[in-house]
């Protein structure tokens, strides 16, 4: 190695912060200064993806990440009755118990959720790829569906407190991984041409609301806006209330289709897009 080299390299090694091609550099891309650059990117990258394969209509399912598969919560609740029976007085366990028992009663939307994802691929012709959050439960269970059909199946994961890893039902180099809340719903509604709520928590309400708005305010054009699971919806959302106190009129409260089953669903989707 010659001086001139030796020497080259020393000098590199004492600027190792700012000696970096600036597209390398984490560091830099990490600074709050960057968060447009970063915002930018997380924009672009799914774009090319998608745009590659000619993706551009998409049915986006919501649901809760906790509702698993009937067996599997059966099994859950038969755990927490006999954790609690060694503790019966136990606050916390109840707790536990009631939780698992009320997921138990909403289990049946996961077959409901996959079987309407198979009913999208078979009728539609592969027309509308199934886009979900990404995650475990009735998101799977929509994901799954697709992908066990030969669908295009993608899934939209965020970084979280606690780890949450894409469910192995996603079609090859379709599941994303975003930091951003916002630029995830920008993926999720941009290419909608219907939204299916499951039984879900504050995750799927806040999707549902935001699509709503959109809707209301011709941010998104009209798509079909379907809830899954009569029961559930019409005791945890009182759209009627709503209008009875003038915040929304009652064309806004009549917006969502609530249904029970995955051929009520589509049927509706295939009406509002003359598809036989």
């Amino acid at each position: 190695m010659s001086k001139n080299t030796k020497v080259r390299n020393v000098a590199a090694k004492e600027h190792d912060s700012s000696y970096v091609r600036a597209y390398e550099d984490i560091d830099l891309l990490k600074k709050a200064t960057l968060r447009p650059v970063r915002i930018q990117l997380e924009v672009l990258k799914p774009e090319l993806y998608l745009n590659a394969l000619g993706i551009t209509q998409s049915i986006v399912c919501f649901g809760s990440a906790r509702v698993r598969p009937e067996k599997e919560a059966k099994a859950r609740v038969a755990a927490a009755k006999k954790e609690l029976a060694k503790k019966p007085k136990s606050k916390v366990l109840k707790e536990k118990l009631a939780e698992a028992e009320g997921l138990l009663s909403l289990s049946k939307y996961y077959e409901v959720g996959r079987q309407f994802a198979k009913l999208v691929v078979k009728k539609g012709q592969n027309r509308f790829a199934i886009v979900t959050g990404g995650g475990p439960g009735l998101m799977e269970a929509a994901n799954r569906g697709a992908f066990e059909n030969d669908g295009i199946s993608i899934g939209f994961n965020i970084t979280l407190p606690h780890e949450q890893r894409p469910n192995p039902y996603i079609t090859k180099n379709l599941a994303f991984l975003f930091h951003y809340f916002a630029i995830r719903k920008l993926h999720l509604v941009m290419r909608s041409k219907a939204i299916i709520g499951l039984p879900g928590g504050y995750g799927t309400f806040d999707e549902l609301f935001e699509i709503l708005t959109l809707v209301k305010t011709n941010k998104k054009e009209n798509i079909p806006i379907i809830l899954i699971g009569k029961e559930f919806w019409n005791s945890v959302v009182n759209f009627k209330a709503l209008a009875s106190y003038g915040v929304i009129n009652q064309e806004e409260a009549n917006t969502c289709h609530i249904v029970e089953t995955a051929e009520e669903a589509w049927d509706i989707i295939a009406k509002f897009y003359k598809i036989k």
